[in-house]
């Protein structure tokens, strides 16, 4: 199937897809406030720039599109059939990048959690996996 819109359009679509305060991300940062926790934003200093920064668990959180991150097994992360091979390098791309970031991290003694999109449905299960993350005592 190609896609239904023009080379051009489906540009210009995607541009404006933002990288930081994605609607998933305000989810887990409102649901984080609301137990209680407080963290900072976007640390520039941290590898890979983690969306959410608890310093005083030593602790970040990655939110992550399926899509653009390539969460295998998950619906939303299927490929579109035009143009297959610029996104099949491109979330390859984006995939080795995360991996290094929480290889670093690790080496940082840092903990991470990464949550994908899917995950974000239910705020319950996302509060309770949120709680078992941030009160375990290991990193990675």
């Amino acid at each position: 199937m190609s896609d239904i819109f023009s080379k051009t359009k489906r540009s210009e679509i995607m541009s404006h897809i933002g990288q930081k305060n994605t609607k998933p991300e305000i989810i887990v940062r409102k649901t984080l406030h609301k137990m209680g926790y407080r963290f900072r934003l976007h640390r520039k200093d941290l590898p890979g720039t983690p969306d959410i920064v608890l310093p005083k668990y030593r602790k970040v959180i990655f939110v992550h599109g399926c899509f653009w991150h390539g969460h295998e097994g998950c619906p939303r992360s299927a490929l579109p059939t035009a143009n297959r091979e610029f996104w099949t390098l491109k979330i390859e791309k984006n995939k080795e990048r995360d991996r290094i970031a929480l290889e670093r991290l690790s080496a940082l003694a840092w903990g991470y959690l990464v949550i994908w999109q899917c995950q974000i449905r239910d705020i319950e299960t996302l509060q309770r996996y949120l709680k078992a993350y941030l009160d375990s005592r290991t990193t990675g």
